[in-house]
C-alpha cells in the first residue's frame, strides 16, 4: 500500500503540474480550456467555473488532463438524426444542449438534429418532437453548455476561442508551458529539500559508518551507523577509500576491523564477500555504507542549490539520451512499471528520498515532452516553428495525420517498453 500510496502521488503531481503549466498559459492566450480533470475515467465530481471551465474529478487517481478548445478530438460533434433536448433563454436561443440519456432537464425541448455548426454559424436545425416535416432553426449562444453522453457539462467551442485562433506566439508559449511547469516543479522540489536538510547534503570522505546494511557482513559483526572504523586487517585508514582495496586483498578471509563509538576503541571479526553486480561483475563487499555531511547554505545560496541541481539533473538525461540514440534498446528505456518499482524502493526511504524522486522525474518528464515527435509538446512546438517559417500553417489534413504517426509512434513504443519493464522486474 505504501508503494501504491507513493507512485500515485509522485506520478499524479507531475503529470497535474504539466497540465497546469498548459491550463494557465492556454487561458492567458484566450484559448478556452473546456475541461481541467484530475484523474481518468468516470467522472466522480464536476464543477463549471464562471471562467467556462467545467474542473471535474475522476475515478482513476493516475495524473490528468487538459482539453483546449480546438484539439481535435477533444470536440463534441452532434450527428444528423440524433436525438437531443435543447433549453431556451428568454431570447430563444439555445444556451443548454442535453446529448446525454443520464441527465434530463425539466425545462428543455426535444429535437432531432437535421443539421448544425457549433463554431461559425452557432445554429442548430432540427425537427421538433413527434413533426417530422418542420425544421426549426434555433441560434446558440456562444457561451452555451453541452452535455457529453457520460453527463460532463462543457462549454461548446466556437471558432474565435478556438487554440488555432490564437496568436502564434501565444500557442508555442502554450505547448511549452507543459514541460516549464515541470523544471519549476522540479526548482521548487530541490529547494524544499535543501529547507528540510538544513542545507547542501554531501557525502562524508571519512571512516563514519553512514548505514549497515541488514544481515549483511558488517551487521552481523556488531558494526553500528556513526561507528568510525579507523583499523583494517592491521592498517590504520582515515576514509571509505582507503577500506576497498583492503578488503579486496582479503576476500573470504577472516578480517579484524577496529572501530570507534562513543569514543571508545572496538575490535570485531568479520570476512569481506565478493557479490555478483547487475553488470555481471564482481564487488567485495562488508555491508555498510558512507556517512553524509550537511554543509550549511543562506536563503539565496538554497536558491542557486536548486537551480544547479535542476540543471545537473536535466544535463544527466540529456547525456542519457545521447547514450540511447547511439545504441538503442528498451532496457535503457522505462514506464510506468519501472516507475512503480522505483516507487516501491524509495517509499521506505523516507520523504526526502521521495521528494528528490519525484524531482528527477519531473525534469525527466518535462525534457522528453520537448522531444520533436509528433504528438509531444516538442512535436507541437515544431510545427509552430515551421508555421513560422512558412508564414501559414500547414492544412489541418497534414497536421492530423503528422499528429496520428507521432501518436502511433508513441502507443506502440509504450506498449513495447511496458512489456519490457514487466519482464525485466517479474520474470527474470
Amino acid at each position: 500500500m505504501k508503494t501504491v500510496l507513493t507512485f500515485l502521488f509522485v506520478f499524479c503531481v507531475i503529470v497535474i503540474v504539466h497540465e497546469l503549466g498548459h491550463f494557465i498559459f492556454a487561458k492567458r492566450s484566450g484559448i478556452l480550456v473546456r475541461e481541467f480533470a484530475i484523474g481518468m475515467g468516470p467522472k466522480i465530481f464536476a464543477h463549471t467555473g464562471k471562467d467556462g471551465t467545467t474542473y471535474t474529478i475522476r475515478l482513476l487517481p493516475i495524473g490528468g488532463y487538459v482539453r483546449m478548445a480546438g484539439m481535435g478530438e477533444e470536440e463534441v460533434e452532434l450527428t444528423p438524426g440524433q436525438p437531443i433536448a435543447v433549453e431556451l433563454n428568454d431570447k430563444q436561443k439555445i444556451v443548454r444542449i442535453n446529448t446525454s440519456s443520464k441527465i434530463q432537464l425539466s425545462n428543455a425541448i426535444p429535437l432531432e438534429v437535421t443539421q448544425f455548426d457549433l463554431e461559425k454559424e452557432l445554429i442548430i436545425k432540427g425537427h421538433a418532437y413527434g413533426n417530422d416535416k418542420e425544421v426549426i432553426t434555433y441560434e446558440v449562444e456562444h457561451d452555451a453548455m453541452i452535455i457529453e453522453s457520460d453527463g460532463t457539462e462543457v462549454r461548446i467551442a466556437p471558432l474565435d476561442v478556438q487554440f488555432q485562433s490564437a496568436k502564434l506566439y501565444k500557442r508555442a508559449l502554450t505547448n511549452f508551458a507543459g514541460p516549464l511547469f515541470n523544471f519549476i516543479l522540479t526548482f521548487i522540489i530541490f529547494t524544499i529539500v535543501l529547507f528540510i536538510q538544513g542545507g547542501n547534503v554531501e557525502p562524508d570522505p571519512t571512516s563514519k559508518v553512514g548505514a549497515v546494511v541488514e544481515n549483511g557482513v558488517a551487521a552481523d559483526a556488531g558494526i553500528k551507523p556513526n561507528d568510525r572504523i579507523i583499523e583494517v586487517a592491521g592498517k590504520r585508514v582515515t576514509t571509505f577509500e582507503e577500506i576497498g582495496p583492503i578488503l579486496t586483498k582479503n576476500v573470504d578471509k577472516s578480517v579484524k576491523v577496529k572501530v570507534e563509538r562513543d569514543g571508545k576503541e572496538k575490535t570485531v571479526t568479520l570476512t569481506p564477500r565478493a557479490e555478483k553486480q547487475e553488470d555481471g561483475s564482481k564487488r567485495v563487499m562488508m555491508g555498510i555504507m558512507g556517512g553524509t555531511k550537511v554543509t550549511s547554505l543562506s536563503f539565496i545560496e538554497k536558491l542557486k542549490e536548486a537551480g544547479t541541481k535542476t540543471i545537473v539533473n536535466a544535463t544527466v538525461i540529456f547525456v542519457a539520451l545521447k547514450d540511447l540514440i547511439l545504441g538503442f534498446s528498451l532496457n535503457k528505456l522505462g514506464g510506468p512499471v519501472m516507475i512503480f518499482q522505483v516507487s516501491s524502493q524509495v517509499a521506505n526511504e523516507g520523504i526526502i528520498t521521495i521528494l528528490n524522486f519525484m524531482a528527477m522525474l519531473s525534469v525527466n518528464l518535462g525534457i522528453m515532452n520537448l522531444l520533436p515527435i509528433p504528438a509531444l509538446d516538442g512535436g507541437k512546438l515544431l510545427l509552430n516553428f515551421v508555421e513560422a517559417i512558412r508564414r501559414k500553417p500547414l492544412s489541418e489534413e497534414s497536421e492530423g495525420k503528422i499528429t496520428m504517426i507521432g501518436f502511433a509512434f508513441m502507443m506502440i513504443l509504450m506498449v513495447l517498453v511496458t512489456w519490457n519493464d514487466i519482464m525485466r522486474f517479474f520474470f527474470r
